[in-house]
C-alpha cells in the first residue's frame, strides 16, 4: 500500500482544514487506517484511527470533539477533518494502515503534511 497525505496549510487558531491521505495498491478497503502527528524533537503520537469498514473510530483525548476521522472505501481515500484548531495542532501530519485495527505496530506509512497552527 502506498499512502500520500496531503491537505496541510497555514491557518488561524480556532480554524479549520481537512487532510486527505490516497492509496494506492492493495484493496484499500480491506485496511484500517490512522492519523498520526509529529513535531521535532518530540515522538510520533497517535491522532486517530478508523476501521476498515468506518464504523469504529478512536481519537486522542486531546482531539476528540474536535478532529472527526472518516473514510471512503470508493476511492481509496481517509480524510481528518481538523475544528476548533490550536496552536499546539502544529505538526506534521502522517497517515498510516494496517490491516489491524488495534495494531501497535502499523505496517505502512505515507509522507507527511505540514500543519501549522497560529495564534
Amino acid at each position: 500500500v502506498q499512502l500520500q497525505a496531503y491537505g496541510g496549510g497555514l491557518v488561524q487558531a480556532g480554524g479549520y482544514l481537512r487532510l486527505s491521505c490516497a492509496a494506492s495498491g492493495r484493496t484499500f478497503s480491506s485496511y484500517a487506517m490512522g492519523w498520526f502527528r509529529q513535531t521535532p524533537g518530540k515522538e510520533r503520537e497517535f491522532v486517530a484511527r478508523i476501521s476498515w469498514s468506518g464504523g469504529t473510530t478512536y481519537y486522542a483525548d486531546s482531539v476528540k470533539g474536535r478532529f472527526t476521522i472518516s473514510r471512503d472505501n470508493a476511492k481509496s481515500t481517509v480524510y481528518l477533518q481538523m475544528n476548533s484548531l490550536k496552536p499546539e495542532d502544529t505538526a506534521i501530519y502522517y497517515c498510516a494502515a494496517d490491516r489491524s485495527y488495534s495494531t501497535q505496530a502499523w505496517a505502512y506509512w505515507g509522507h507527511g503534511t505540514q500543519v501549522t497552527v497560529s495564534s
